[in-house]
């Protein structure tokens, strides 16, 4: 036998509402033999969200796949995904800044993210092995790639902002959907586009030591 207990929240979001029912249900003294749950739409966007994050590191999985094979090298992809971590940290002021919530669309935007903000590093770290296949030192390569790649850095990823800025504002009918999704590739693509051109050369410092010349 059941009793289903149907509300719909009056204000704020499902994530929210839901906290408030678990905290009504765990201190509510519960007679022998009766257990309660919380269902519906709730169950429903912990599916979506378990789904997504399985989507999510596919995705990086496949990413690093991709670069492995392009880079012929295990080491290059690894310090390249360390992007995705620093484009985390921008989605998620972005995301507390303006007070939007974690829904499902905004982790479809964090998936996009994980493709995008891999470009930077990816320009980054090939410009640094042209350099060093032409016989350049470490730090040499590092300072000649950088200076020769900021500008292409900027460009991609200034043009990929201001493209999703619209969206961002929430012009139109049923933008208030699509909004979560911009704020979050919008805000992972200014810090990682900052900390990419610091933290990448650091990384591949630490991790290419091996590689040095002597």
């Amino acid at each position: 036998r059941v009793a289903v207990l149907s509300a719909t929240p009056s204000g704020g979001n499902l994530g929210a509402a839901t906290a408030v029912a678990r905290e009504i249900l765990a201190s509510t003294h519960l007679p022998v033999g009766i257990a309660s749950s919380v269902t519906g739409q709730s169950e429903e966007m912990q599916q979506s969200f378990r789904s997504l994050l399985l989507a999510f590191a596919l995705a990086v999985f496949l990413v690093y796949l991709v670069m492995a094979s392009q880079f012929e090298s295990l080491r290059h992809p690894f310090i390249i995904l360390f992007t995705i971590p620093m484009g985390l940290i921008g989605a998620v002021w972005g995301l507390a800044l303006t007070g939007t919530t974690v829904n499902a669309v905004a982790f479809i935007g964090l998936i996009l993210l994980a493709g995008i903000v891999v470009n930077n590093a990816i320009v980054l770290l090939d410009a640094v092995n042209q350099a060093r296949e032409r016989g350049l030192e470490r730090h040499e390569a590092l300072v000649l790639a950088g200076r020769t790649r900021l500008r292409p850095i900027l460009i991609t990823s200034v043009s990929t902002i201001l493209g999703l800025v619209p969206m961002a504002i929430g012009l139109g009918e049923g933008a208030e959907v699509r909004r979560p999704m911009a704020i979050t590739v919008i805000g992972g693509m200014l810090v990682a586009t900052v900390l990419t051109l610091i933290v990448i050369p650091v990384l591949y410092t630490l991790l290419d030591r091996r590689a040095q010349r002597p």
